[in-house]
């Protein structure tokens, strides 16, 4: 992908002065029983733009899941524009950088980050008092002292002080985001084994590299330590004295270890000479007699102000992707109090081993939520610019719904528009193919339509609009998000490329590219299919698929939001033609020419009271019903019906049930389509109407063939409830699912194209309480629960089917395969004379009850069929034995 294309406003004045306040609306909708003073501690940010943002970006409200217990809604509010001096924006900058190199944990200088002109914006803190002028409410005291501090000289105090130890993570074959802002920092702690400093004695060499570094002062050397002064709440850290008030809350570095911690409390109560806690579990002699000794063997240090009170502290967590729910509900936990659940783990330090960091804690826990926040934002100002390319009105909110894939894992994603998209898209062309060539047999009709709606064609038609430059493919992770001036990790060797947006008192705009200009300049020619090369040294891989999936998501978005107009005018704008004149709607206005010898053999008063329609032109519906069997006599076979019917039928079914399952989760919704739109559930509707006793042919094995599975379906209706998932002796005629889409389609030519007139026919539709699973579904489900999943692996030789059976990636199943074979009458002249007949056995291994057991299916004509009776036995003993 190259561009990832970010927009802050339509122009941007590059040399103004004039820039424009926007506050992050932090609101905690609900904190539930936390006692966690954290959740709330923290400071205000605002964002400083170049430009107004669009109104859209503002009405944008989105859900942070910050913690288990806290209902969390975030927005931005527009508070002023302001002049700022060029002083000023330095240190907006030099702040800006210096907080968000921490945040993200990638060690920058303001003065020589590059910055790019299509991602510029500033986060700067604020007082929160609400003032008339927008510019007072910046906290400029605080970002003066965070910008000129001397602290940032030190190291340890900078980001990633792995470098400057000589120990380069990447050499260890750590990955920097397992060790992200408040992980473990030190080749020491990385607990590599192959590194030459593990263990105490890497621990105590390590150490002794950061002593000798000056980073911590020779104990000897401070006389002052000696005069130490408890009543007066001071505390002689690394480095200076503190007083206990201005050090809780703050963060403190670990000077042994490189880690960096909250200060939650000071323990006047426990000192460096208390015991030093057993392991949970372990009984036997104690390792370190006391917190001195601990520090004694484990880093070779001998600590000086023993008497000091300890410093109570929690790690600072690594800056995390707060727009995916983390706190998912299950029955693991359902046991267990919300306490239990956010149960907080403490450490204890010697105030004289820790620096105190410049950032303060508050500030820090503001900022973390900052890249979360600012990821919707671009993607939604991305969906901006995607709307005003396309020049239709329609919310950018939908339209980044249908930018963004269920991979981001995010709270929305296209997978239920795409399902709407794809019915309508092959409904419309099927219907303009249908139209434009009248001539054409269905077999032509269905390649000609696989060559307009192919997932390939598609996805050439994504490339050609630059599409892949807004997809949201890739579950957000902050350590791999780019803030301005801050670049990741893999992107520290980019060149940067012409001069600073700030360094000519440029505005905080963006550029404004043009439309996309085609599959040229976006994808390599060297790159596999669907690798498409980001901007920066790093790849971002979106499958053809991805990218076929959006373009029916934004056909489906379109067609909610603006209907059949909206739809077509995307669908035109991504280059699919289905534009036809007056000549080709003609046709469906012209009489069939039927013989009135067959018209008069037929009994429509019995066949349109089943379908409660009265047609005009009947001889659509002798059409609908002349199988290919029958002798021609001057009425064409369903065939082209059927083409088009099938594509009604899907977008009408699919329509329905999008509109009425408004909340159910893509995969349900899935299945409930599929459940509806097969020909095996269109053959039942078939003998439910008395379809079959209408159907026009010449073949006797068809008339068989039916006549055996009208007797299975009558004989399942008289069992309330039953499914036989086509899993008996007969299959269902393919001819009598066809014939209920050809009749469809003859309705919808008749009736001017209304697909509301045969909406009837289908009901009553399926539900989700009447969606009956499939048994090898249920069964996957159902061991999920007792014995954490199974998994079938199948493999054919010759006539042999071998089926193993896992849970957990261990075999805990046999893999059963005979195969019999049942003599079978041929049924007709030249047919197979034996048929074969496969039996497919399933194995569990219960984890509770440590016993196996095996059910072994009725013999069936494949293996999948063999595979779902055998479900269905086991589901029946399961059930027997969890009721």
């Amino acid at each position: 992908m190259q561009g990832e294309w970010i927009l802050s406003g339509r122009d941007a004045c590059y040399n103004s002065k004039l820039f424009h306040l926007y506050m992050y609306d932090i609101e905690c909708v609900d904190i539930g029983s936390s006692k966690d003073p954290f959740l709330t501690q923290v400071l205000e940010f605002a964002v400083v733009f170049g430009n107004e943002l669009d109104a859209e970006v503002l009405s944008m409200s989105m859900d942070l899941f910050i913690a288990r217990t806290m209902i969390t809604k975030a927005s931005l509010v527009f508070r002023g524009s302001i002049d700022i001096t060029e002083s000023q924006l330095a240190s907006l900058k030099s702040f800006h950088v210096r907080l968000m190199s921490i945040v993200l944990d990638v060690d920058v200088e303001p003065s020589t980050t590059p910055w790019d002109p299509s991602k510029a914006y500033l986060f700067v803190p604020v007082v929160g008092d609400n003032s008339v002028d927008p510019l007072k409410e910046i906290d400029w005291d605080l970002v003066e002292k965070i910008s000129k501090t001397d602290a940032w000289n030190n190291p340890l105090q900078r980001a990633r002080p792995d470098v400057y130890l000589g120990t380069n993570e990447r050499t260890l074959g750590g990955d920097r985001r397992e060790y992200g802002f408040g992980k473990l920092r030190h080749g020491m702690a990385f607990g590599q084994k192959s590194h030459p400093t593990y263990g105490i004695r890497g621990a105590v060499a390590q150490f002794d590299i950061v002593k000798a570094s000056g980073l911590v002062p020779n104990r000897n050397a401070i006389e002052i330590g000696n005069h130490l002064d408890l009543t007066k709440r001071k505390l002689m850290m690394a480095d200076s004295f503190i007083g206990v008030e201005d050090l809780v809350g703050r963060i403190v570095t670990a000077a042994h270890s490189g880690k960096r911690f909250y200060v939650d409390s000071v323990r006047y109560d426990m000192t460096a000479e208390n015991s030093f806690p057993r392991k949970e579990g372990y009984l036997g002699p104690l390792e370190y007699s006391s917190y001195a000794d601990y520090y004694r063997q484990k880093y070779g240090v001998e600590l000086i102000y023993k008497q000091q009170p300890l410093i109570r502290g929690r790690g600072v967590s690594y800056c995390k992707n707060l727009l995916s729910p983390r706190f998912e509900h299950s029955e693991a936990n359902e046991g267990e109090s919300e306490e239990a659940l956010d149960k907080t783990y403490y450490v204890f330090l010697p105030p004289e081993l820790c620096f105190v960091h410049p950032l303060p804690g508050s500030l820090v826990r503001g900022a973390q939520r900052l890249p979360s926040i600012m990821r919707r934002v671009e993607s939604m100002l991305l969906a901006i610019q995607l709307k005003d390319i396309i020049n239709y009105p329609v919310p950018a909110s939908k339209i980044l719904e249908a930018l963004t894939a269920a991979s981001c894992q995010e709270t929305f994603c296209y997978e239920r528009a795409e399902l709407l998209g794809d019915a309508y898209l092959k409904w419309v062309v099927s219907r303009f193919l249908f139209l434009k060539y009248p001539q054409k047999h269905e077999g032509q009709l269905t390649r000609m339509r696989q060559q307009m709606v192919s997932n390939m064609v598609l996805y050439q038609y994504a490339l050609n609009k630059g599409l892949q430059s807004y997809i949201q493919a890739d579950r957000f992770a902050p350590s791999r998000w780019a803030a301005p001036g801050v670049l990741p990790v893999f992107d520290e060797d980019i060149k940067e490329t012409g001069s600073s947006l700030f360094d000519n008192e440029r505005a905080l705009g963006v550029t404004v590219p043009g439309e996309a200009q085609g599959a040229d300049g976006y994808e390599d020619d060297e790159m596999e299919d669907g690798e498409l090369e980001s901007d920066s040294s790093s790849y971002r891989v979106l499958s053809s698929k991805t990218l076929a999936d959006v373009v029916e998501a934004l056909i489906g978005i379109y067609y909610v939001e603006g209907g059949k107009k909206a739809a077509n005018n995307l669908m035109k704008w991504i280059g699919i033609q289905i534009d036809f004149g007056p000549k080709e709607l003609e046709c469906t206005t012209r009489p069939s020419n039927v013989p009135e010898s067959i018209l008069r053999s037929i009994n429509f008063d019995a066949l349109e009271g089943a379908l409660n329609i009265k047609f005009e032109d009947r001889g659509l519906l002798v059409e609908a019903i002349t199988h290919a069997s029958r002798p021609s006599s001057g009425v064409s076979c369903y065939q082209r019906l059927e083409f088009v019917g099938d594509a009604v039928l899907d977008h009408l079914i699919t329509k329905h049930l999008f509109f009425t399952y408004t909340d159910l989760p893509p995969g349900r919704l899935t299945d409930l389509r599929a459940a509806a739109v097969n020909n095996e559930n269109f053959a039942r509707v078939a003998v439910k109407h008395k379809l079959h006793l209408h159907l026009r042919h010449g073949s006797s094995a068809l008339e068989k063939q039916i006549r055996d599975f009208v007797k299975e379906v009558q004989d399942e209706l008289s069992k309330p409830g039953f499914n036989s998932f086509g899993l008996g002796d007969c299959k269902a005629p393919k001819v009598l699912g066809d014939i209920v889409e050809s009749i469809a389609g003859a309705i919808f030519l008749d009736s001017g194209r209304d697909t509301a007139v045969f909406q009837p026919l289908l009901h009553p539709m399926v539900t989700p309480e009447t969606l009956p699973m499939h048994p090898v579904r249920e069964l996957q489900e159902r061991c999920q629960q007792q014995a954490e999943g199974l998994e079938y692996k199948a493999t054919r030789s010759g006539n042999l089917a071998t089926v193993e059976v896992f849970i957990d990636g261990v075999q805990v199943g046999i893999a059963q395969n005979p195969q019999k074979k049942m003599a079978q009458k041929c049924v007709s002249e030249g047919g197979p004379a034996h048929a074969k007949r496969f039996t497919f056995a399933v194995r569990v291994n219960t984890t509770d009850r440590g016993w196996t057991d095996e059910c072994i299916g009725e013999p069936m004509p494949s293996v999948k069929k063999a595979k779902d009776s055998a479900a269905v036995l086991l589901l029946e003993l399961l059930n027997k034995l969890y009721p």
